[in-house]
């Protein structure tokens, strides 16, 4: 009898103590360092295998090859990263998120930095991998297709459009409650093909600042470089406003509630 319950004092015990492991908070490496490691290394890679897919691009594949690297890079990254970080691995991204209630002010900064050092890293491994002449003769994979100020506006407004677009896939497949799906790295991964397919030609379909400026700063190309910081951040924006004002469940929509 006496051996009965001092077993059944250690099974309580022993339940206890994972409880309490269970209930304990993530600790300041998990809250903060990680995520922002999470992020760097997601975008690092991300911007490294477009990159490549870019410089190495058979002719005759045309946007397709580059569509379907970059997509698919984005859907499995974000498959793999999201209980860490939350998968951005886009500045504007991050905005849009933290202006819908999904990740905390404290923690933007540390994702734009993190992101934008992923890029230059991304870039530099597409610089190392390929060879010279490959590498300039797709100028780092940096955004060459604009050539005068009369393409500007046409290509402002894709990048806008298509950022709009593949903001609010994120936005609603992981943040509003309402809509939120467990495919939502699939959807991503697609949304980023069709822009590629349907844009390529217009503005290069950048729709991430990260992926812009480490093939610049690596090949020291600037022509118009600003129009994918404007142009994505302004998508991002507006597809935050879309989902906080119109498409938000109650918790999210900032009117008629």
């Amino acid at each position: 009898m006496e051996e009965e319950k001092v077993e059944l004092r250690e099974l309580e015990r022993s339940s206890d103590d994972k409880t309490r492991k269970a209930a304990k908070p993530p600790n300041k490496f998990e809250r903060i360092i990680q995520p922002c490691i999470a992020e760097l290394v997601g975008t690092m890679f991300f911007v490294f295998i477009g990159c490549v897919s870019v410089i190495e691009n058979v002719e005759a594949a045309g946007r397709l090859q580059p569509a379907l690297v970059h997509g698919l890079a984005v859907a499995v990254m974000v498959a793999c990263m999201a209980e860490i970080s939350g998968s951005h691995f886009n500045p504007p991204f991050t905005l849009a998120i933290f202006l819908c209630g999904g990740v905390r002010f404290a923690m933007v900064i540390p994702y734009l930095i993190s992101q934008l050092i992923g890029g230059v890293l991304g870039a530099a491994m597409s610089k190392i991998m390929t060879s010279k002449e490959n590498y300039k003769n797709a100028t780092g994979a940096a955004f060459t297709i604009l050539q005068s100020d009369e393409q500007v506006p046409g290509a402002i407004f894709a990048e806008i459009a298509m950022t709009c677009l593949v903001t609010m896939v994120v936005l609603l497949g992981a943040v509003n409650g309402k809509s939120k799906s467990p495919m939502v790295p699939f959807l991503v991964g697609c949304t980023v093909i069709v822009n590629i397919l349907a844009g390529g030609d217009v503005s290069g379909t950048c729709l991430n600042p990260a992926r812009a400026l480490g093939p610049a700063l690596l090949a020291g190309y600037w022509d118009y470089h600003w129009v994918y910081w404007v142009g994505p951040i302004g998508g991002g924006l507006i597809a935050a406003a879309l989902v906080r004002l119109l498409l938000g469940d109650e918790k999210i929509r900032v009117i008629m509630k």
